[in-house]
């Protein structure tokens, strides 16, 4: 006999929008399965206008608004029994963030959960990370996004640091992260990482997750940091037009691949990671689970 549950999750990033429908699978003597069921990216660039004039622009409110529409829309299709939206580092930052939040739970019934960097790594630490993570072993979890980049050490697979810094492919295309972010940067993870003799990365975004499927390697097998970095030589030389006509990749992700592979780069040369895992999780697939189990 089995239960079939359905929860979403709705992430309102700084570079997309996305829904994610999953059916939880239940068993008697068995641990649940988390099953995608239906996943929908809207790229809404928010990030954009907040990072460079400090709110989200009227177009973008109202696109947003649509986008909440489709989205409830779309758990009624699925008949969705509990949803969570939460959003992250562009609305953090947006100085009408509050009058947005109020126009779409009016307009659509959505409320949004505006979190902070912190609960966004703790969250995503909830997802199917430990099914990758070894109780020997000694990981360094980095999730690249269109604002901030959350760093999280685990250790006997357990988190023993986290910290987000604002330090997203969108600022980096706008210019706005400066060499002070990076020594930050740089510091904490040498400072965080010294006691341990050695450190295996795990990534985390659209953008390691299409950069992996590039490469054609199977799910289970790493990155290699020389894979890494001729890949950033391969997409630097090409221009942003080639990117979208000769690797098919989305306007707006050809142009964000670029400052989150330096992201990346930067982490693995600074944390001494020779591996760098990619397993498909995120903000969504943790904000299912953290619902799941009573942590949101």
């Amino acid at each position: 006999m089995i239960t079939i549950k359905r929860y979403a999750a709705i992430d309102v990033g700084s570079n997309a929008m996305r829904l994610l429908i999953s059916n939880i699978v239940e068993q008697d003597g068995k641990e649940p399965q988390f099953n995608k069921s239906s996943l929908v990216r809207v790229p809404i660039r928010l990030g954009q206008d907040v990072f460079t004039v400090g709110e989200i622009s009227e177009e973008n409110i109202s696109r947003m608004v649509d986008a909440m529409k489709a989205f409830q829309l779309l758990m009624k299709i699925h008949k969705v029994e509990h949803y969570k939206a939460c959003a992250t580092s562009a609305m953090r930052e947006a100085e009408n963030n509050s009058e947005i939040v109020e126009l779409i739970e009016k307009e659509s019934g959505i409320h949004i959960d505006i979190i902070d960097g912190r609960k966004e790594a703790t969250i995503i630490a909830s997802s199917d990370l430990k099914e990758y993570i070894s109780t020997d072993k000694t990981y360094l979890y980095v999730d690249v996004g269109g604002g901030s980049t959350e760093f999280s050490l685990f250790d006997n697979g357990k988190i023993v640091a986290s910290k987000s810094f604002k330090n997203g492919t969108v600022r980096m295309l706008h210019n706005m992260v400066n060499e002070v972010v990076w020594n930050e940067i740089e510091k904490w993870i040498k400072a965080k990482v010294e006691p341990y003799d050695s450190i295996t990365m795990i990534g985390s975004g659209g953008n390691i997750n299409k950069l992996f499927k590039m490469t054609g390697k199977l799910q289970d097998k790493p990155l290699s940091f020389l894979n890494l970095n001729a890949m950033y030589t391969m997409l630097n030389n090409m221009t942003y037009e080639q990117r979208i006509a000769e690797l098919a990749l989305n306007p707006d992700r050809a142009d964000v691949i670029i400052p989150a592979t330096k992201i990346y780069l930067n982490a693995m040369k600074w944390s001494g990671a020779r591996q760098l895992y990619v397993p498909k999780i995120g903000l969504s697939d943790g904000i299912v689970k953290a619902m799941y189990y009573g942590k949101l």
